[in-house]
């Protein structure tokens, strides 16, 4: 991908907020469904437990209601939902416009659908727009991936869950905060992960590993040559939450030590569109990203697609909360 033309109208995330649902599934409610075990489970995955139910446009709602508020941004001025789910609700129509509704909005929503990469596809989407003119946009990542799900099959019923993230991103003066990006897909492989139309997803496990890695680690120096930065530059590395050992591997090629890394697998289990705003929010609310950090959002997905995007966190606008 190219590196940004200089002389745009930066974008700055404002609010941010997630949702999961209130049912927990553990490893141990999985040894009563199918032959497994806890120590099996976290051994491979790194997951202890998933969140389980709801809708995508309830989940959506809520991450979106919760960013708005924490932005202070007049829902009347938003200009744009971008939702990122590879589960809607229906076929026809897409979730994002009843999402907007339920939260105000009165402008152009839309979903996309590249998979676990899909937040920083509309992230990047987000920031596009807010160049070309746009005050503030509405970034949502929300997969309900159990009900595609066959919870008889252990090899992949360990692994998916339901959750939602979601940010509003506020026009600024200067170039904001994206410093580079990159976005990818390789549809010779989509063969290793995938969903019939009203069928369960399907993967082929060492086949997805090997290309994860591959796809995460080669998007992210994309993205960090964009940035004119090294790897030894960033603060904190969030990675989409597929697999630990997925997760271990990237980072061990791209030279970043786990404790720079942020991680929330182990409770949400992989949430594909949610997942990398989940992993951020955490982050941020922890206090684990400080004014000036760059920060590497990096991710692959079914398709098989990748995305990665760098990051200069805040300063938060004077502009917050005001109707731009």
């Amino acid at each position: 991908m190219p590196s940004i033309p200089s002389g745009l109208r930066g974008a700055t995330i404002t609010g941010w907020g997630t949702a999961l649902p209130p049912k927990v599934l553990t490893n141990h409610d999985l040894e009563h469904m199918f032959a497994t075990s806890h120590d099996w489970i976290v051994e491979r995955t790194g997951i202890h437990e998933r969140h389980v139910g709801g809708t995508t446009a309830g989940l959506s709602i809520e991450s979106g209601r919760k960013a708005l508020d924490m932005s202070g941004v007049d829902p009347a001025t938003i200009d744009a939902l971008v939702l990122a789910t590879t589960t809607p609700d229906r076929t026809v129509p897409g979730t994002a416009p009843g999402v907007a509704a339920a939260l105000g909005l009165r402008c152009g929503a839309f979903d996309i659908n590249a998979a676990c990469s899909g937040f920083v596809y509309g992230l990047v989407q987000a920031h596009g727009m807010i160049a070309m003119g746009a005050r503030n946009v509405l970034c949502i990542g929300t997969d309900s991936l159990a009900r595609i799900t066959d919870w008889t099959d252990r090899n992949t019923a360990i692994l998916f869950a339901d959750g939602s993230g979601a940010a509003v991103l506020q026009h600024t003066a200067g170039p904001g905060q994206l410093l580079g990006w990159d976005l990818d897909a390789d549809g010779s492989a989509e063969r290793f992960l995938y969903a019939e139309v009203g069928g369960f997803i399907q993967m082929e496990g060492k086949e997805v590993f090997r290309q994860a890695v591959r796809l995460m680690v080669d998007s992210a120096k994309k993205s960090l040559v964009h940035a004119g930065i090294t790897i030894d530059d960033i603060s904190l590395v969030v990675p989409h939450q597929a697999n630990i050992r997925i997760i271990q591997a990237a980072c061990d090629r791209l030279g970043v030590p786990m404790d720079r890394t942020a991680l929330v697998l182990q409770h949400t289990g992989n949430t594909s569109a949610a997942s990398i705003p989940l992993a951020l929010c955490d982050a941020l609310d922890a206090g684990r990203v400080a004014e000036g950090d760059l920060v590497l959002l990096v991710g692959f997905g079914a398709g098989m697609t990748a995305a990665s995007a760098v990051l200069r966190w805040g300063p938060i606008p004077a502009t917050r909360g005001h109707q731009l």
